[in-house]
């Protein structure tokens, strides 16, 4: 699955996974760019027959769901004898992308044994804050609420060395974060570019849709 030598460089998408317990954080670079990426919006608005006055009233930023299919392919590492990829394939690609979603092993061994010294309430882990990186305009923080696996090819040793895995992600807000976390301030940077793109994107001239001299107010 190599690319045509003289074609142009396509920046990368990537998720990247930043632990409140590792000060390093985690970047999953994809490998192959994915085709297509499906984006739902659905606005936030008061809920229920609310009054009139409510009818166009917005009670945050939208709602936003992420659908994308990532491929992993050894097959350029095991023509450069690539050491990893003989002895284990694509396993540590998959295995980053699903800690994803598991809480620190760490964490967890502290929790059982706080939990087994009598302590009465024991808080969960946080999950790593996730970071949906898709170009320099698009940086996202997103829970991930689906992942699927498909191993579509694997060596003598049963190592998966091809395999597409599905990610749904749904993007966290200012209305899911704390203020004092920085997804907030990365949520708002992301909304202030889209605005400024919107801005170039449209037009006060009704002259091309309804004709001259018309006034909508």
């Amino acid at each position: 699955m190599t690319t045509f030598p003289n074609s142009p460089r396509v920046l990368k998408g990537a998720l990247v996974g930043v632990s409140p317990t590792n000060p390093i954080p985690s970047v999953i670079v994809f490998q192959y760019n994915p085709d297509t990426l499906t984006r739902t919006i659905k606005p936030r608005a008061p809920g229920g027959d609310g009054a009139r006055s409510e009818a166009l009233r917005l009670t945050g930023p939208p709602e936003e769901t992420i659908k994308v299919d990532v491929d992993i392919d050894a097959t350029d590492q095991l023509e450069k004898n690539d050491g990893t990829a003989a002895s284990v394939g694509i396993y540590p690609q998959l295995s980053a992308l699903e800690m994803l979603a598991y809480p620190p092993s760490a964490i967890v061994i502290a929790n059982t044994v706080l939990l087994a010294a009598g302590t009465i309430e024991i808080i969960p882990p946080d999950a790593p804050l996730t970071l949906f990186i898709w170009g320099a305009k698009r940086i996202l923080p997103v829970r991930i609420t689906d992942f699927s696996i498909t191993e579509e090819a694997h060596d003598q040793a049963l190592n998966p060395i091809r395999a597409k895995v599905g990610l749904g992600l749904r993007v966290l807000s200012y209305n899911d974060l704390s203020i004092t976390d920085p997804g907030y301030y990365i949520f708002m940077a992301h909304q202030i570019v889209k605005e400024t793109l919107g801005n170039a994107g449209v037009t006060s001239d009704l002259t091309a849709v309804a004709g001259s001299n018309v006034k909508l107010l």
